[in-house]
């Protein structure tokens, strides 16, 4: 030290060897020194400071429905009855909560918006649309080294079956991916080798077990690991495993690749899909066992097979008629997904905002009036600049988006037998040269939208679907 510290009382040093006690702090609500007065008795509340506390918490008191959740209020910032006596003039807690609440309005501000829980992904939703579509490119590289017009038959048998079990099949996937990864591996991996198998035997029934036979399985196998692909999200991947065909394709107009390539560049994207899915199906099945429950009935993915077996009959009886109009329906695919996705959010949103079943009923009508509008217009451009009957293209497409919609939500077995029957009677007129010939195809696709958006109205006008 620089010197002697000074003892003596009163000095400088006294304040700060001194002991000091803590000061408690003064709540929100703590009497001013004025409270200390001797107060006369007053004869009534204090409206002026009663206003004042009103103006105050005016914000926290408009959304009470009750003079109880004001009591609550003031009751958590700490007033105590001496406050509310001496300053405010009332006897106790209840009756200053009740003054406050006649003076604040009610306000109930609205509450936040709620996330829509069925946003659709657009970059996947349009790549699954690109996707549907790319298989094709695989006919235009070959199409100089064999003729496909007369070995139709045989790829039409092959598709058709492939599309119906991968209807079937892509379901039960889904249902079984409820169950764990390892379950969903093991349903896809037997069930693509299975409608692969199935697929090309019957496709060598008309082929006479000639080498088109060999083609047929090759389209079989590439559906089969394209379906476990987009069954588990895996989109890009397949981009991936398809490019290939796009760098022949793309080449074409200004090259000529030949007959080794025209063949190799095929068959490296059928051998590429192929790895993809048997690795994301290894990855599957190596993940860990999940608890077995009771296994999903193999009836319940029937209705959606049998659906895909009538689209498949439905969109080839057109394409015998209109080609190029069934590449713009393959392409359509990925926007009619996203509009799905949009119908289901709108439906929740107007489901929000509705009173009565009737007024919900009125806007989900709306709802699938706008989707299904929205989907045909963006059909229109493609049917007229292909030369194209806009009619049969768009009421088809109406009918298969409907369709799908109702078996969305589970409906199966409407939009199967609706789509059943009028793929009966179009190929029976067709195949038979029946009167009046390709004529009936608009008239069977109209009454079969028309049936299944009276079906979608009945069934998905109701407030229990969409909980």
């Amino acid at each position: 030290m620089s010197g002697p510290l000074s003892l003596e009382p009163c000095g400088a040093e006294q304040e700060t060897l001194a002991l000091r006690l803590a000061q408690p702090r003064r709540p929100r609500w703590a009497l001013d020194d004025t409270t200390l007065a001797i107060r006369l008795p007053r004869q009534g509340p204090d409206e002026e400071a009663v206003s004042a506390l009103a103006a105050e918490l005016a914000d926290r008191i408009g959304p009470a429905v009750h003079p109880y959740e004001v009591a609550a209020l003031l009751e958590s910032e700490g007033m105590s009855a001496s406050l509310i006596r001496e300053r405010y003039g009332h006897s106790n807690l209840f009756s200053l909560a009740s003054a406050l609440y006649a003076r604040v309005p009610r306000t109930f501000p609205e509450p936040p918006p709620a996330a829509d829980p069925w946003r659709p992904d657009t970059v996947r939703c349009l790549l699954r649309g690109v996707l549907f579509a790319l298989p094709a490119l695989a006919y235009l590289l070959t199409a100089p080294l064999w003729r496909v017009d007369q070995h139709a038959a045989v790829l039409i048998v092959a598709g058709v079956v492939s599309w119906a079990w991968g209807q079937a099949l892509g379901h039960r996937a889904h249902l079984r991916l409820v169950t764990g990864r390892r379950e969903a591996a093991r349903t896809l991996l037997t069930g693509s080798l299975l409608g692969a198998v199935m697929a090309t035997g019957l496709a060598a029934l008309p082929a006479g077990g000639g080498p088109v036979t060999a083609v047929a399985a090759a389209q079989s196998l590439y559906l089969a690991a394209a379906g476990v692909l987009l069954v588990l999200g895996r989109e890009r991947l397949l981009l991936a495993a398809l490019s290939p065909l796009i760098a022949g394709a793309v080449v074409l107009p200004w090259w000529e690749p030949g007959p080794p390539l025209r063949t190799a560049l095929p068959l490296l994207a059928l051998l590429a899909t192929l790895a993809a899915a048997a690795q994301i199906l290894c990855a599957g099945l190596a993940a860990p066992a999940a608890s077995e429950g009771p296994r999903p009935r193999l009836l319940s993915s029937l209705p959606y097979g049998l659906f895909g077996l009538a689209a498949a009959v439905l969109v080839m009886l057109e394409g015998r008629r209109e080609p190029y109009a069934m590449i713009a329906l393959t392409v359509s695919m990925g926007p009619a997904e996203w509009l799905l996705y949009r119908y289901r959010g709108w439906s929740v949103a107007a489901l929000r905002v509705s009173a009565t079943p009737r007024a919900f009923l009125l806007r989900s009508a709306a709802v699938l009036g706008l989707c299904l509008s929205g989907y045909l217009l963006l059909l229109l451009p493609p049917a007229l600049l292909t030369g194209s009957d806009p009619a049969a293209l768009l009421l088809l497409s109406a009918a298969l988006w409907t369709a799908l919609l109702l078996q969305a939500f589970g409906a199966a077995w409407p939009p199967a037998v609706l789509c059943l029957l009028a793929a009966a009677g179009a190929g029976a007129v067709a195949w038979l040269n029946l009167p009046p010939g390709p004529a009936v195809l608009p008239s069977v696709y109209g009454a079969a939208a028309a049936c299944l958006a009276a079906c979608a109205i009945h069934l998905l006008g109701r407030p229990s679907p969409h909980t």
